[in-house]
């Protein structure tokens, strides 16, 4: 498929796609369970508990509590998803997470809205960049971050099938959608587009962003493959080499701190099959500010403009 191909068919928030996405999954599988902690409304839950009223718990604000309840429900064959922000499902609640989910390898799935630095205004106390990298280090932990509303359905409704831990992470503002749902399978990367000159791997709401600078770069008559990383853990590492193979020089870009995110899961990828010149796109270590989404996203260095300078950089390294 050429960029120009792909098809805007609305816009929405990820978060909402995982509302929709758990009351689905929800009706077909009686085991899911919803716990929250004090915010059902911004995780978009309402209908899950109007439709589920019995599989829904209200924590409070007591993350750790919720993750110990979470891990003790897997033991009764429950399927249960833990919800709230990305800084409170993460950074607050890690050993938790590791002693009682990740060691004893307990079927929960951790889903944290309000990642990054799209969550704008509420600023950098809430804009955790540091989550992917906590998150997959965890051994046996599955992290997922879904490019669109479509998408984070989509992998709302996959997890539940699949038996394990996983981290799924996604957004509050609305973003365009672009992808179709069928398309996405746990552990396997989305090639958007092919090319020959330079890959962009990118993740979450920087998938987007590649998709036009991919354009841009392309009417400069440069070919750009794009591919959508939507399973930071388990990576698609013969997606990532048959790409670097081709291309022989990558961007990475991600709504992270480009310390322990998609970057460096690319970059060990290539520094153990294919040495490559690397440029990361990402947050360059700092804490995130209060801010219009749009305006953070430019002043940090995550915008088309900044992928397409990234590529072109990259591209004069080989």
């Amino acid at each position: 498929m050429a960029l120009q191909d792909i098809q805007v068919t609305g816009q929405k928030d990820t978060r909402s796609g995982f509302g929709d996405g758990i009351v689905e999954a929800a009706r077909s599988n009686p085991h899911i369970v919803a716990l929250t902690a004090d915010l059902a409304g911004s995780l978009k839950l309402n209908q899950f508990m109007k439709e589920f009223p019995d599989r829904f718990i209200q924590c409070g604000i007591a993350e750790a509590n919720m993750m110990g309840i979470a891990a003790g429900l897997t033991i009764g064959g429950k399927i249960p998803y833990t919800t709230t922000f990305a800084n409170f499902s993460t950074g607050r609640v890690y050993d938790q997470i590791r002693q009682s989910i990740a060691y004893s390898e307990k079927n929960v799935k951790i889903c944290a809205s309000h990642a990054g630095l799209t969550l704008g205004e509420d600023g950098a106390t809430h804009q955790i960049l540091e989550d992917i990298g906590l998150m997959k280090m965890l051994p046996g932990m599955t992290v997922i971050v879904p490019a669109d509303y479509n998408q984070t359905k989509a992998a709302t409704r996959a997890i539940a099938n699949h038996q394990g831990p996983v981290y799924l992470r996604f957004g509050r503002p609305v973003w365009p959608i672009f992808t179709r749902t069928e398309d996405f399978v746990i552990g396997k990367a989305q090639l958007l587009s092919e090319g020959s000159d330079v890959t962009l791997f990118a993740c979450g709401h920087l998938v987007w962003q590649a998709v036009q600078a991919g354009i841009t770069l392309q009417q400069r008559g440069i070919s750009a493959e794009v591919i959508n990383i939507h399973t930071i853990k388990p990576l698609d590492t013969e997606a990532v080499i048959a790409s670097l193979r081709k291309t022989r020089c990558a961007v990475t870009c991600e709504e992270h701190n480009v310390l322990g995110g998609l970057g460096d899961s690319i970059a060990q990828v290539a520094a153990r099959h294919l040495p490559t010149p690397i440029e990361y796109v990402g947050v360059q270590d700092s804490f995130g500010e209060s801010g219009k989404p749009a305006e953070l996203l430019e002043k940090y260095g995550l915008s088309p403009e900044h992928i397409v300078a990234a590529a072109e950089k990259v591209m004069a390294r080989k």
